[in-house]
């Protein structure tokens, strides 16, 4: 569970490392922030699939 919660953790960090280090122009910025949308909702379904699991184990 706690490699679940890292991996969740990662996906929201890089989310945001690629707006605060990867955009540099304005093309490159719509990109990154499509990308990191992306990870955001990818990290929403591991935090979902992570709650669920909970769930079952009680």
């Amino acid at each position: 569970m706690k490699d679940m919660q890292a991996q969740l953790e990662k996906l929201r960090t890089d989310a945001a490392a690629l707006i605060r280090d990867l955009a540099t122009d304005p093309k490159k910025r719509e990109l990154f922030t499509r990308l990191a949308d992306h990870l955001t909702v990818l990290a929403s379904e591991v935090e979902r699939a992570i709650a669920d699991r909970v769930k079952q184990t009680r």
